[in-house]
């Protein structure tokens, strides 16, 4: 059970506009704490409906310590599950997308249909009822291609977000893509660190030569521009190509498109697109990036030639999963329409400079010398924007729970 008075107290403790005091970085509770009260209280951006397009095709993934997997039946519908099996709960899928006409436990070779139903389980005896024992499910939505679930029961309203950001992903046409690379990196250090490196840029010319060459690295917050005269033609551009731009900027997700360099159509390290098959008719050229961003773990960009989705999950109070994926059209064929070392160069170099400074960052915040420091109000508000959100979701959640701890106590 957590210490509920000791966190309210930290949170109480934290000064507007600053970096969180040092247990919410170091601390195991306050690790397993960020499980309970974020990942599994949050929607999380898992994938994409590419990767189970077809019926019989299933992805699974991890939300905090919590495995996951998302399923397309015979009838076409998605449906999401907890990773576990009924019986004595081992995982049923590796991570990663697959076809199977049934999820087949590794342990006892319990079977389950891609719409949780149990469907065999031997040697259990003439009182058992397989109907009882089907696998937990999960929520899960699409959106123009994207897929998201949430562990809890009360999960975040998701109309907002569909009606605001759906418009800005539907003219990609994702839903005819297909993952062309998948990369996992390790970072030694506390889920929070890495996103707030990766909520600015206020490192990237320092640190991001690759990403600074097509980056707007001077760029305020959800890329606001007022009366910037180069903003409002690229505006009109979009408008003239049917791509409205945002921005969008909800309590747990943001979206916009944004220019990028002049003289570059995509994000590749000469700026350059890189795959001869755009995403979709509709994008063909340069029309910017989209960025789309959910609090509390991921960003993505879609240029007009690739997406690519980045997604951080906590795996101890020092340690953080960065999975990253790479999208372009379904028809594009390496080796032909693109080099997926060219198409992924950029971001790769971007993600290795990141866990180095995330790495440096945790070992510094380790010391007794750490003090919480202020956020740069025009390099760093998205950082900013991330801790307020967190500290919001924290008190959320321990304002959901006191009334049953008093209960318990009373008890």
């Amino acid at each position: 059970m957590h210490d509920h008075h000791r966190i309210r107290a930290l949170l109480d403790a934290r000064r507007p506009g600053h970096t969180l005091p040092q247990p919410f970085y170091t601390d195991p509770d306050l690790y397993r704490f960020d499980l309970d009260a974020v990942f599994a209280r949050s929607w999380i951006a898992v994938g994409f409906e590419c990767e189970v397009a077809e019926p019989g095709s299933y992805l699974a993934a991890r939300i905090g310590a919590s495995p996951i997997v998302i399923t397309r039946a015979r009838d076409g519908a998605l449906r999401g599950f907890h990773n576990a099996c009924r019986h004595r709960g081992a995982q049923l899928c590796a991570e990663g997308a697959g076809r199977r006409s049934l999820l087949v436990c590794p342990y006892h070779q319990w079977s389950y249909g891609l719409d949780g139903r149990l469907v065999r389980a031997a040697r259990m005896g003439e009182n058992f009822d397989p109907a009882e024992h089907g696998l937990v499910p999960v929520r899960v939505e699409a959106v123009a291609g994207t897929l998201y679930a949430c562990l809890a029961e009360d999960a975040p309203d998701f109309a907002p977000f569909r009606r605001e950001v759906e418009p800005l992903l539907a003219p990609l046409a994702l839903q005819d893509a297909k993952v062309a690379h998948v990369d996992t990196l390790v970072e030694r250090g506390n889920w929070k660190l890495v996103m707030e490196n990766a909520r600015e840029c206020y490192h990237c010319d320092a640190k991001h030569p690759e990403l600074s060459f097509t980056f707007p690295t001077g760029a305020r917050g959800n890329f606001e521009s007022e009366g910037d005269p180069a903003r409002i033609a690229f505006d009109d551009r979009m408008a003239a190509r049917g791509l409205p731009v945002g921005p969008v900027d909800g309590d747990w997700y943001q979206a916009a498109r944004f220019a990028l360099n002049d003289g570059c159509a995509s994000m590749t390290e000469d700026g350059r697109a890189c795959v001869a098959r755009p995403l979709a008719a509709l994008t063909e050229g340069d029309v910017g990036s989209l960025r789309w961003a959910l609090e509390p773990h991921s960003f993505a960009h879609a240029v007009g030639d690739f997406a690519f989705l980045f997604s951080a999950m906590p795996t101890g109070p020092r340690e953080t999963v960065v999975t990253s994926k790479w999208l372009v059209h379904r028809d594009a064929v390496e080796g032909v329409d693109y080099d997926l070392g060219t198409l992924t160069a950029l971001w790769t170099a971007t993600n290795l400079q990141d866990r180095d400074l995330v790495e440096n960052n945790q070992r510094g915040v380790d010391g007794a010398g750490y003090r919480p420091g202020p956020y740069s109000p025009e390099g760093e508000a998205l950082c900013a924007r991330f801790t307020d959100w967190y500290c919001r979701k924290a008190r959320d959640y321990l304002d959901a729970v006191a009334p049953a701890r008093r209960l318990e106590a009373a008890e």
